[in-house]
């Protein structure tokens, strides 16, 4: 056989040389099971060889395995045939069955496949003939002869085929029959761990970060990682080598330039060096940067040789290449044809711009330090980034230019102006938006209409953040109505009606029009849905759940959870603009007493509701989290929500939620025991009467708080729960058992209709809830369900030594557990719970058993103290 190149060899010596061969379990596994034929068909230096011959040596299969090592294009096939056989006699199972052969002039190579065949045929015990570099064999004959071995080989004997592309052997009947194994490049890359394993083999210890830059850049390509890894022996900063690796690096360049690029034809290598300035390529794009044909042909068969060429679609219609293989080609572009780089970028860009790619085609524009371009293809596309939620991207290109261009420019000041928007800079956004007016007179008629349609959409955004509500009027009326004859009106009514309909509505909600809003909202989703528009859809979604729960006409989860999906599924669950989404979903939890769940999307919360960007939502945001703290007992902390909600409110001019916030804040002052500083705000409006009432209730006047919700009315009032809850304390503190219970029963029905039970948190009535239950009157489901709440409340004090289940309540023990504060009979369980009588009485032992208790109130007693009663059950 031929020897390897010189560089070649130099690779594989640095691939094995100083940095051990690393153990790869999963891929060994493969190995040891696989059928009778295995191919490994990957590119150069994906780590082929020097997996299987770990392999062998690990499953100590030395003696009973055949190597041979196909040279580069090999076209002599009675000289490979003659080291098959070589080889397999040199092997225990095989030197007992396989006679020497020599080569002579008239040896026929057909009869050296069968005499090796017919040697083979009483072969009892396994042997592994690997063939290594098997694209290398260049005759037809040759591949012919290697498929007669292939299907012929008797059933001991394993197959193993290392190439860097499929061959026509005729796998497909083996592959149909279970009796092949195959593994690709992708199977072959290094894990996180195994290229730690490799780096820590040399000596060298890399930190996480690192790592995972050297594996990223790398893209776990075995070469690249061992070639890195060598160079980390003696490299001074090997954490700096490492985030900064690249194929310019001397000995990748050198392997790659050896086994790839130089393999290449001439018209193969002007392609991929002339579309190497390109993030991605296809075959219209790369021929127009050649100046050919074909390019759509190459880079198929370039990813089929498994070349550092990718495919990025199903259909092939876009190929990127291997990290390190584009830092090559870009090397040396800049090194063979520096001059040309800025006309190449040109020409990808006016290719990109009229082929629908707008954001790559302002990058190569201004990589061609063509500013005016860059600006006007910017303009043109940044509206349209904004509506798709990219907002990051405009800020990325509009870096991209020099300092100063975005005041010089009008068109590239309204890109900066809605940068600004997005990041909540109000003020900013506004002196761009002016730049913009001024200048938009020097613009060409049609560029000069659209950029004043942008402006206006922005001004709009701009108002309904400002919660200005005659600028909101003035703009979406300009927008619905285009002026006569204009253009760009027409070409963006749909993604304009949207916008303003979307403003309007999020306006109408926090100035409390909330059945207006709840019509432009729902008008904004189905407009959004029809254009493909996600990010308004999601804005729609979460504001009009919004208003339908503000006005008691369903809670928010519905459309708050089709929101949160929207935002999954386009990756946005981190954007300002899903804090919404978030606020709203833990407001409506917390009000149907879902505290756990309240909290977890409040948390999400935080990183994404920003005051500058939307404080509106701000205000229920910090409401929300003060108000859940607040039923926690944490006060302090509900006070500190509390205070940063009135903060942000005091830039706005009207919030829906103002006096609610206000109230729950008096409400935390009460619970802190400052009564002083609640007396002043004492308004006599029937909220401030709950609070009163409250407050009396604190300094045990009774007497004080009935007279003060006497003159209230329950349904006419933001919180009729409250009221009467605080009418059944009051009752109830003056010995009035009969009204106490009439209010609470009133309440009750209000919680069972609406789902709410947040007020009966906030005033807390156990113990009239307990005697509630023991009546046996309406709503047992319901008072057991807040006993448990309730109990959850106190249970945040319990002392920890409290001695935990050895073995846990099942979910319908638990279920049973709860109904057990109402006194019912083991018959209306069962009936509340739609099972029979015996299988709750089978539960209620159960669960005795596993409490360590032999009655009712004492298993009540150990269900709270374990805080088993604390999470409420109920899904309206």
């Amino acid at each position: 056989m031929k020897s390897r190149s010189g560089s070649r060899a130099a690779g594989h010596a640095a691939a094995r040389g100083g940095t051990g061969a690393v153990v790869r379990p999963g891929l060994f596994a493969v190995l040891a099971g696989a059928g009778r034929v295995t191919q490994i068909s990957a590119g150069a230096g994906s780590g082929k060889t020097l997996l299987v011959r770990t392999w062998i040596a690990e499953a100590n299969l030395s003696d009973d395995a055949a190597w041979v090592s196909v040279g580069r294009d090999e076209h002599d096939a009675e000289r490979f045939w003659l080291s098959v056989l070589d080889a397999v006699r040199a092997t225990r199972p095989g030197s007992a069955l396989v006679g020497a052969l020599t080569a002579a002039p008239d040896l026929d190579v057909w009869n050296i496949v069968d005499g090796l065949l017919k040697d083979l045929r009483p072969l009892a015990q396994p042997l592994w003939l690997v063939l290594d570099d098997v694209q290398e064999l260049a005759g037809r004959d040759t591949l012919e002869q290697l498929s007669r071995l292939v299907a012929d080989a008797p059933p001991p004997m394993r197959l193993i085929l290392l190439t860097r592309v499929d061959l026509p052997l005729g796998l497909h009947r083996l592959r149909l029959q279970g009796e092949l194994t195959e593994l690709r490049g992708a199977d072959l890359r290094f894990s996180r761990e195994e290229a730690r394993a490799l780096i820590e083999a040399t000596g060298t210890r890399l930190s996480d970060a690192a790592l995972d830059a050297l594996v990223a850049r790398t893209e776990g390509w075995a070469a690249g990682l061992r070639l890195a890894a060598l160079s980390l022996v003696h490299h001074p900063d090997p954490e700096r080598f490492a985030a900064e690796f690249s194929g310019s690096e001397r000995t990748v360049a050198e392997y790659l330039l050896a086994e790839v690029l130089d393999r290449q034809p001439a018209e193969v290598t002007r392609l991929l060096l002339r579309t190497s300035i390109l993030e991605r390529v296809s075959g219209p794009l790369a021929d127009r940067l050649t100046g050919g044909t074909g390019a759509q042909r190459i880079l198929t068969e370039l990813e089929d040789e498994q070349a550092f060429v990718v495919s990025l679609d199903p259909q092939r219609t876009w190929f990127r290449y291997h990290n390190l293989f584009a830092d090559l080609l870009a090397l040396e572009l800049r090194r063979q044809s520096g001059d040309e780089l800025q006309a190449l970028h040109a020409t990808a860009s006016e290719w990109l711009a009229a082929n629908g790619h707008p954001v790559e085609a302002v990058r190569h524009a201004l990589a061609a330090e063509d500013w005016t371009q860059g600006a006007r293809l910017l303009a043109e596309s940044f509206y349209s980034l904004y509506l798709d939620g990219r907002a990051t991207t405009t800020r990325e290109l509009l870096a991209l230019f020099p300092s100063g261009t975005a005041t010089a420019d009008p068109e590239l000041a309204a890109v900066a102006a809605i940068d600004q928007l997005t990041m909540g800079s109000l003020d900013a956004a506004e002196r761009y938006l002016t730049l913009a007016d001024r200048g938009a007179p020097s613009l060409p008629s049609e560029r000069r209409e659209r950029l004043e349609v942008y402006v206006a959409a922005m001004r709009l955004s701009l108002a309904r953040r400002r919660m200005d509500l005659d600028g909101v009027a003035a703009f979406a009326e300009r927008l619905l109505v285009p002026a006569e004859g204009g253009t760009a009106h027409v070409a963006l009514s749909d993604d304009l009606r949207t916008l303003t309909l979307h403003e309007l509505g999020i306006t109408n909600i926090w100035t409390g029009q909330l059945e207006e809003a709840e019509r432009h909202l729902n008008m904004a989703v189905t407009l959004a849905r029809r254009i493909d528009r996600p990010v308004f859809e999601l804005g729609a979604l979460a504001y009009s759940g919004l208003a339908a729960a503000l006005r008691g006409t369903g809670t928010a989860d519905e459309a708050e959870l089709q929101a949160f999906a929207l935002a999954r599924a386009n990756g946005w669950e981190d954007k300002p603009f899903v804090g919404v989404v978030y606020t709203v979903l833990g407001s409506s939890m917390l009000w149907q007493g879902r505290l756990e769940e309240a909290d977890v999307w409040l948390k999400r919360g935080e990183q994404a509701v920003l005051p500058e960007v939307e404080p509106a939502v701000a205000v229920m945001f910090h409401g929300s989290r003060g108000l859940l703290e607040l039923v926690r007992g944490r006060v302090d902390e509900a006070l500190s929500e509390f205070a940063a909600a009135e903060a942000v409110h005091a830039l706005l001019p009207t919030h829906v939620l103002a006096a609610r916030v206000r109230v729950h804040r008096l409400l935390a002052q009460i619970r802190a025991g400052h009564w002083e500083a609640v007396e002043p705000a004492l308004d006599g409006s029937a909220e401030m009467a709950i609070v009163a009432a409250a407050l009396a209730l604190a300094r045990d006047d009774a007497d004080t708080a009935a007279e003060l919700l006497a003159g209230v009315e329950p349904s006419r009032t933001e919180a009729p729960m409250s009221a009467l809850l605080l009418s059944a304390l009051a009752d109830d503190a003056r010995g009035d058992a009969g009204a106490a219970s009439r209010a609470l029963e009133r309440a009750l029905d209000l919680g069972e209709r609406s789902g709410l039970l947040l007020p009966f948190l906030l005033f807390p009535a156990p113990d009239l809830l307990e005697r509630h239950a023991r009546a046996r009157t309406a709503h047992a489901a319901l008072v057991a369900e807040l006993l448990d709440l309730l109990a959850g409340q106190a249970g945040a004090g319990r002392p920890r030594d409290v001695e935990p289940l050895r073995d846990p309540l099942s979910e319908s023990e638990l279920r049973v557990l709860r109904y057990l504060p109402t006194n019912l009979h083991a018959t209306e369980i069962a009936s509340e719970l739609f099972v029979s009588e015996n299988t709750i009485r089978t539960h209620m032992r159960h669960l005795y058993a596993k409490l360590g208790v032999h009655r009712r109130a004492d298993a009540v007693q150990r269900g709270r103290d374990l805080g088993l009663l604390a999470t409420s059950s109920r899904r309206r």
